[in-house]
């Protein structure tokens, strides 16, 4: 991939409202909470565009409250909203969030069942958004959410291999969206087997290599045509390895205090794909997903940290 401002990122998925506990404690205690915008992919969103690539987001919201603010909050960081259509039979979905203070996994609920989003489907995918210089980024948490969103992935993807795009996949998880492990494994690895580029966590090769090694499960995803495979180790960093015999290890940034853990996986994605666009070597887009993994667990929230293009220089430089 070289070094080309003119080059566009597009993804698609389900954004929600997200309700944070201001003060620790479980979430039927909780009075007071903090609205902010989550979503896997358009947390990716967010810190492309904050890095300076135009950034396109498709996605459905309800005609109510959550999808206006949805609708802005996107808006305010410089992402295409022109995709966002509105079902107004379907209510826009949003979840809540604990607030922890150890550095564990906060507790997240989610009220997304049959929500505006989970209609999306092959007719709001428009094919002129992919073109020569596009990026386009997938997860496995879009093609849970509903049948008619899972089409409306494949389709972007047809869409995109048809016009020469780069494609990369973050397995992303989510088993109480599926109706048994089987059907998430074959789903998810179908996907994952038609992209450049797969994102699994070790954890996760667990379940979809039926390893724990990652060189194993980065052997898995490149003999099945995967160009590019790098495994989240967490805080020991990345272990890539491309189909051309690259391979190694990348450490990962220390980090005085986890703070939240949640949107670290998106901002490694956004570090990997931000740095294979400007041209960098897959062992560079490794370090800089470390590196904004790293950040994103310092904050509270799931995009917060994530850098503009001047902070990123300045990080990049420093570290």
């Amino acid at each position: 991939m070289q070094n080309n401002q003119s080059h566009s990122f597009v993804t698609l998925g389900e954004a929600m409202a997200m309700f944070v506990a201001k003060t620790p404690g479980q979430l039927a205690q909780i009075e007071e909470f903090h609205r902010s915008l989550a979503g896997a992919e358009v947390n990716v969103a967010i810190g492309m565009a904050r890095l300076g690539f135009e950034s396109c987001y498709i996605s459905k919201v309800g005609k109510d409250s959550f999808g206006q603010f949805i609708r802005q909050a996107i808006s305010n960081e410089n992402i295409r909203t022109d995709w966002i259509s509105e079902g107004a039979n379907h209510a826009t979905g949003f979840m809540l969030k604990s607030n922890v203070t150890d550095g564990s996994d906060p507790k997240v609920e989610y009220f997304r069942r049959n929500s505006a989003a989970s209609t999306l489907s092959t007719a709001d995918i428009d094919s002129a958004l992919f073109k020569a210089g596009t990026h386009l980024h997938l997860t496995g948490i879009s093609i849970a959410v509903s049948n008619t969103m899972r089409e409306a992935t494949r389709h972007a993807l047809n869409l995109a291999k048809e016009q020469g795009c780069s494609v990369s996949f973050d397995t992303n998880l989510r088993p109480t969206l599926w109706p048994d492990e089987a059907t998430m494994v074959a789903s998810i690895n179908e996907f994952a087997f038609a992209c450049d580029i797969v994102l699994p966590g070790i954890e996760e090769g667990k379940i979809l290599a039926g390893s724990d090694e990652p060189e194993v499960i980065a052997d898995f995803y490149l003999q099945h045509g995967v160009k590019t495979v790098i495994v989240k180790l967490g805080s020991k960093g990345a272990y890539f390895k491309t189909s051309n015999g690259e391979s190694g290890t990348v450490a990962g940034f220390p980090v005085e205090k986890v703070v939240d853990t949640v949107g670290a996986g998106d901002s490694f994605a956004v570090g990997v794909i931000s740095a294979l666009l400007d041209g960098k070597t897959i062992e560079q887009a490794a370090r800089r997903g470390n590196l904004l993994g790293s950040i994103t667990v310092q904050v509270r929230g799931d995009s917060e940290g994530l850098p503009t293009r001047e902070a990123l220089n300045k990080l990049e430089k420093e570290s």
